[in-house]
């Protein structure tokens, strides 16, 4: 794939924060809560899961890799008692699901808007706001939202097993309060993304995506211009479409961002917990880890089992989904 370049802080394939998309700040909606009058149509989670054992293992990047200001190192070591993780993201239809059930709006649909990469749209002229400051190639794209993932001229025709993508923290938050689930933690995020492989670059171990065939969905060609779709998928692929990992997790890095439980903080791991850490009481962002479908070694190379990025509660994007984790946890 060649070699990676410097990438900063602000280089990352997640999406601007809404406020930037909106030019201005924006009121938080009300949000529909899925509790209390809704729990006895409490539904059907039905995303198999991955056993992931009680254990230890050694947090942050090993391979050199990392990138200034997101705060993959120090490298430090985590227990965490075992734990049950959805196998793939939540999916179109799991989604769904969801919605039929309580008739939860997301945010996105609620501000009118969402962000979208500029070779994704699928929308009148009209709906473009127009491109993000210093991220051209994001676009604000009113209609945008989970079931018209490129526009208001999108649907969802045969993504039934994509990755549910526009879909903000909270909107995660909402269907997690409906399933009877929670985020993972970012530290259990990590443990059941690397399969079982302690120190190993990636959830497969330390070849490079292409290395014998692409084993996830990720940036081919020059960036942001031309994907010549060598793994098969402009935006985003169905969540079983490639490998599982050693402890069964499909995709867990490529693909679509997953938020995590966690605010995000760059020193967190200056000062974090030895055993199942939550990280910081406080903030203004929470985490995403991952990487998508446009990470690239050229420019970002967010795509690995120690990368983190992150953004505000509200903000959705066409390449950010989520998976859960059951209430339950082990000692197994």
């Amino acid at each position: 794939m060649g070699e990676s370049t410097s990438c900063g802080p602000d280089c990352a394939c997640g999406a601007p924060a809404r406020e930037v998309l909106a030019g201005e700040r924006i009121a938080l909606p009300l949000l529909r809560s899925t509790g209390g009058e809704d729990r006895d149509r409490r539904g059907r989670h039905e995303i198999v899961q991955a056993r992931i054992p009680a254990g230890s293992f050694l947090m942050g990047d090993s391979s050199g890799d990392e990138n200034r200001g997101d705060g993959e190192t120090p490298r430090h070591r985590v227990e965490l008692e075992g734990f049950e993780i959805d196998a793939t993201t939540v999916t179109n239809a799991d989604f769904a699901r969801f919605v039929d059930a309580t008739g939860y709006r997301t945010e996105a649909e609620t501000f009118g808007f969402s962000a979208v990469f500029h070779l994704a749209v699928t929308a009148p002229d009209a709906d473009i706001m127009g491109p993000a400051a210093g991220t051209p190639w994001w676009y604000g794209v009113r209609g945008a939202d989970w079931a018209h993932p490129g526009g208001s001229a999108s649907d969802l025709d045969g993504l039934d097993d994509h990755p549910v993508v526009h879909v903000s923290w909270n909107d995660a938050l909402a269907y997690c309060d409906w399933a009877g689930r929670r985020l993972p933690t970012e530290a259990e995020w990590e443990y059941a993304a690397r399969g079982g492989i302690d120190g190993a670059k990636y959830p497969w171990g330390d070849e490079e995506p292409d290395d014998g065939g692409w084993r996830t969905n990720i940036w081919q060609g020059s960036f942001p211009r031309e994907n010549t779709l060598d793994d098969g998928w402009l935006t985003t692929a169905p969540v079983r479409a490639f490998a599982a990992n050693g402890y069964g997790l499909h995709q867990p890095v490529g693909n679509v961002w997953e938020w995590c439980a966690d605010w995000f903080d760059p020193r967190a791991y200056e000062h974090a917990a030895v055993v199942d850490p939550r990280g910081p009481s406080h903030g203004t962002a929470r985490l995403l880890r991952g990487g998508s479908y446009l990470c690239h070694i050229s420019y970002c190379n967010r795509y690995r089992n120690s990368a983190r990025s992150s953004n505000t509660p509200d903000s959705s994007m066409g390449n950010a989904g989520f998976r859960t984790v059951s209430l339950r946890t082990e000692n197994a």
